[in-house]
């Protein structure tokens, strides 16, 4: 049993979302991590300061600048993000973590904070992220110099390796960036529901128009027209197709300045500083899994073994069910994320309950790897208000790879089921088989799923993945460029051609 003086409860949440300011007076990331980490502080309704002062661990969400080489700042970076946060605070902190990428991370690094505290190797810790691509972009349009550097007497703890998320076929090929990877995950979705491109594209539009519904409502929201599902599946100038079959209001919005942040303690710290009972809201059962980790190795692109055990796990050790949610907030980068995890939940595309809190990445904002600490904090701030509701927030990392799940309420909870032994959801999905591969495809083949990445508008490259015909190994390759038009129009899965080698990729020629 967790000794009741550890038991972890979220004290302090905070969300900025600037849509306004102007470079030179933009915020660095620096100053917006330290903004909403005091926030979140007199959120608690303790004396903030004596709250940023006890803190022992400061975690930082790994900045966008430092997780995609195409995203790096040229305006410097900190070489220790929460060593630089700590010293604005007042905080002496004994863990300084700068984790590895992914969309995952806030929910890990939630429960990672609960575990510890339930373990007693914690007292107070904080878990905060910033993103500020909107005015680094203005800045760099205007041709401004900013300083957003500093050094630091060390480094911060990664937590372990930082991996990556694409095998050198897939960069060699264009699968290099979350619009090329989700849209060919997408139309393995479509096949999968047994859908056309107009069927599939009019079920994604519907379905990210009650994201822009949710967002239309939130005054944090970066986008809050409400867009209907006509205007998000039509293609126009101001909407064009991005990754297809989807379009810019199918895709994430990186290009925000937003921060978020959640602090926890132990009960004894809790109390200590007298946070009243009417701000604590209790991690009630969480997991995580990933899926094999190469999109091009997963033998089903319609599934996600990982969305499936984890959300279970953490129903299950939360001791409730999916319908006893009041509350979602499902990752919402692309809509083929959402399609799988609400299939994988077993949600009906008829549930009454909306599907997040914020209104999606989409329409709330994607700020980089931060998104669901966002999404935290808003499932925090109304479970407040609802004191017997429950809500699960699915944190989704990588190329649909990494999954991880919380669920969230402020009824009380006694911390139990941090200090058990985690169940072996990981070992159940490595012992899937990896589908074959061929890294030099030659011979007759059929298109097994594919995406066209859009230029200003226009398609600019075709990618596939397909299937020999005389192996059934799978393989990726590029279209000529004179089809892309033509599979744009019409579906190509399921149609043959011919691949062969040509200098670094493979060419794969439509059958007429």
């Amino acid at each position: 049993m967790v000794d009741a003086s550890r038991i972890p409860v979220i004290v302090g949440v905070a969300q900025i979302t600037d849509t306004d300011s102007q470079p030179p007076d933009g915020r660095s990331p620096r100053s917006f991590l330290a903004e909403v980490s005091r926030a979140a502080a007199r959120d608690s309704g303790a004396p903030a300061d004596a709250l940023l002062a006890s803190l022992d661990s400061v975690v930082v969400v790994r900045l966008y600048s430092d997780s995609n080489p195409r995203f790096a700042t040229p305006f410097g970076a900190m070489a220790n993000p929460p060593w630089s946060l700590a010293r604005q605070l007042g905080a002496t902190p004994t863990e300084y973590a700068y984790p590895a990428a992914g969309g995952d991370s806030p929910q890990t690094l939630v429960t990672r904070a609960c575990r510890r505290i339930a373990r007693g190797e914690s007292a107070a810790a904080l878990v905060v992220g910033a993103e500020a691509m909107r005015s680094e972009l203005l800045a760099r349009r205007a041709g401004l110099q900013l300083d957003w550097s500093e050094s630091a007497p060390f480094a911060p703890d990664t937590l372990g390796a930082l991996p990556t998320y694409f095998k050198p076929v897939e960069v060699d090929h264009g699968l290099r960036a979350p619009s090329a990877m989700y849209g060919i995950i997408g139309q393995a979705v479509r096949v999968a529901a047994g859908q056309t491109l107009d069927e599939y594209r009019e079920d994604s539009a519907s379905l990210f128009a009650r994201f822009a519904g949710v967002a239309r409502d939130n005054p944090l929201a970066t986008r809050r027209q409400g867009y209907t599902a006509a205007a998000i599946g039509t293609v126009s100038a101001e909407n064009p197709m991005v990754g297809f079959p989807f379009t810019k209001l199918m895709t994430a919005s990186a290009f925000v300045d937003q921060a978020a942040a959640v602090i926890v303690c132990s009960q004894a710290r809790a109390d200590e500083i007298r946070v009243p009972a009417s701000q604590r809201v209790y991690l009630h059962g969480a997991a995580a899994a990933h899926d094999e980790w190469f999109m091009s190795d997963r033998q089903n692109l319609a599934d996600s073994l990982a969305v499936r055990l984890a959300s279970s796990s953490a129903l299950t050790l939360a001791g409730r069910t999916l319908a006893e949610m009041d509350l979602l907030d499902l990752y919402s980068c692309f809509p083929s994320a959402v399609q799988i995890a609400r299939r994988e939940l077993g949600l009906s595309s008829h549930d009454p309950r909306p599907l997040t809190v914020t209104g999606g990445l989409a329409f709330f904002g994607g700020p980089g790897n931060n998104y669901s600490t966002h999404a935290i904090a808003e499932m925090v701030s109304r479970l407040r208000r609802a004191p017997s509701a429950f809500g699960m927030v699915l944190a989704n990392g990588g190329l649909m790879t990494k999954e991880s799940i919380g669920v969230y309420s402020a009824q009380p909870a006694t911390g139990e089921w941090l200090l058990r032994e985690t169940e072996p959801i990981q070992r159940r999905i490595d012992a899937q088989a990896k589908v074959p591969f061929s890294d030099a495809p030659a011979g007759d083949a059929t298109v097994e799923s594919y995406t066209v990445m859009h230029l200003k508008g226009r398609p600019d490259r075709g990618i596939l993945l397909g299937r020999l015909s005389a192996t059934g190994e799978r393989f990726i390759a590029n279209f000529e460029p004179e089809v892309l038009d033509a599979i744009v129009a019409a579906d190509a899965v399921g149609r043959g051609g011919t691949v062969r080698r040509e200098g670094a990729i493979n060419l794969f020629r439509l059958a007429p």
